[in-house]
């Protein structure tokens, strides 16, 4: 696809991407402080709630995707900020490209420097806190559909606020309960799947959700973009 000479939007999108993987990879604590954050407050929750190997292994899954939530909206003001205040934010509004395929990039680019490592190192966690073994991938595989959801609507609320100075409560109180569904989705999905339930069921609500955000969520946030900006 490509707009009257300029640039394809393919390329377009590329150079997007591979510049926002380069300015997270130069600022490590983009890629640091997400992940840190997951492995310490999975940590704490032996100490806090009881180092009983059997009750941790029951409330797991629930803390490992609490945390990734957590560990997701920490890194998720920074997904336009910096952008914005440059000023590269008004450029990309301005720019003859599709601004689905610019958000798209950027969100997959978020994902990938905050949410993938969660989710390689979500097994490893689990075994901490003694979820059975034959639930490790379950819980790979869901947070693998799930993570990505969590990032493509938290930009939602970004978008939404990037103008405003102070935005933490209010970035919360907008996409946490649009992340309650895959939250609830992901959790049911390694408990129902220990007693026997199928795994298919579950991960074809998350692989639905993840292509209708794929599909909505970068039409939202641009649109909440040029209400913000202009």
């Amino acid at each position: 696809m490509t707009v009257g000479n300029s640039t394809p939007t393919s390329a377009a999108f590329l150079s997007t991407l591979k510049r926002d993987l380069l300015i997270a990879y130069r600022r490590k604590n983009d890629v640091v402080n997400p992940f840190m954050f997951f492995f310490i407050v999975v940590s704490l929750f032996p100490i806090a709630i009881s180092p009983d190997a059997d009750k941790l292994g029951e409330i797991a899954a629930g803390v490992l995707w609490i945390a990734a939530l957590l560990a997701g909206m920490l890194s998720m003001d920074s997904l336009f900020r910096a952008d914005y205040e440059d000023g590269s934010l008004e450029q990309l509004l301005l720019s003859p490209h599709p601004l689905y395929f610019m958000v798209l990039a950027k969100n997959i680019s978020h994902w990938l420097v905050s949410g993938l490592p969660v989710v390689l190192v979500s097994p490893v966690l689990a075994y901490m806190l003694n979820l059975p073994a034959e639930s490790y991938m379950t819980l790979f595989l869901t947070l693998l559909l799930g993570t990505p959801v969590l990032s493509l609507l938290g930009s939602i609320g970004v978008a939404l606020t990037v103008g405003l100075g102070s935005r933490g409560l209010i970035l919360a109180v907008i996409t946490l309960p649009m992340n309650v569904p895959v939250l609830i989705t992901g959790t049911l999905a390694v408990q129902q799947t220990l007693n026997g339930a199928t795994l298919a069921f579950y991960l074809a609500i998350l692989g639905a959700m993840l292509l209708a955000s794929i599909a909505l969520a970068p039409l939202a946030s641009a649109a909440a973009l040029r209400i913000s900006v202009n």
